[in-house]
């Protein structure tokens, strides 16, 4: 299965953002792609270097944005993941993957569990704990682990989609440096980044797919220096093994082939599953082992 990863920047506007994304994902599309992955909150600026109440105006086209990229799905024949801003109701808000299968449909959606709150990235603020689970989403194309951004530092999160079935992790992400990093500082942060999710797609035996923005994006507010979105976009196979991987810094389409038969090759000379000792396995539903 060919699928493509739409590494992008934020245009200083929704419209222009959003039609250089529709165009990209029709290009993808005729290259082969049958499974598109946009990057976390790929609308818009990423709002949450600062706490501003007038950034909850952008939740409100929630239903909307459903509309249009439902139609986007279909009009391509294409498994699509987005990532938007969900209005729930008034004063709760989630950070949503919402997934639509190749007739337009919704095959599901994913709230976003875990949630930062650190200098430029002000979540909490936003963003209510998802209360779907870690349930995996069947589209046409699969079974689809869809997780957000933070979510990729937690192995429990990916333990569970794939011992619910999922065959693929997504991560739709935003992410990037603070310029007054030192170099070497930033190279630790993206390494780190980086091997976090090829050690879940091997410790699951199970494909990763990383979608990040890049581009510079200052703080509305001022008080902040911004950030640098580093993109490193990539997709890695069950063994870990780099499939494809985009620089930091250019808007580019990613493409590779996920073969599910290969998941269960692996994972019959590394049986990773039947192994755990799962009676043992208690102090991880505490917060921490005094």
């Amino acid at each position: 299965m060919k699928i493509a990863l739409i590494q992008q920047k934020y245009h200083g506007d929704k419209a222009v953002t959003i039609q250089v994304t529709t165009e990209q994902i029709a290009q993808a599309s005729q290259n082969g792609a049958k499974l598109v992955v946009l990057q976390e909150l790929h609308q818009t600026a990423y709002f949450c270097q600062s706490e501003d109440t007038a950034f909850f105006a952008y939740a409100q086209s929630f239903e909307e944005d459903i509309t249009y990229w439902s139609e986007v799905a279909k009009a391509h024949g294409i498994v699509l993941v987005t990532s938007l801003f969900e209005q729930r109701t008034a004063g709760l808000y989630h950070n949503t993957a919402v997934v639509f299968d190749s007739n337009g449909s919704i095959a599901g959606k994913y709230r976003k569990m875990h949630i930062p709150d650190d200098p430029g990235f002000y979540e909490k603020f936003y963003f209510t704990p998802g209360d779907l689970g870690f349930e995996p989403i069947d589209t046409s194309v699969g079974r689809l682990g869809v997780l957000i951004c933070w979510d990729q530092w937690y192995p429990e999160a990916a333990r569970i989609m794939t011992l619910k079935g999922a065959e693929i992790l997504i991560y739709p992400t935003a992410i990037g440096w603070f310029e007054s990093d030192s170099p070497e500082e930033k190279q630790r942060q993206l390494e780190s980044w980086i091997t976090i999710q090829r050690a879940h797609a091997i410790a699951n035996a199970i494909p990763v797919i990383s979608c990040n923005r890049v581009g510079f994006e200052p703080d509305s507010s001022g008080v902040l220096e911004g950030i640098n979105f580093w993109g490193n976009s990539f997709v890695c196979g069950t063994q870990g093994e780099l499939l494809t991987h985009a620089n930091h810094q250019e808007e580019s389409i990613l493409y590779a082939e996920i073969s599910h038969e290969r998941t269960k090759s692996v994972r019959d000379i590394w049986p990773f599953l039947r192994d755990r000792r799962i009676e043992s396995y208690a102090p991880l539903l505490q917060r921490y082992c005094d």
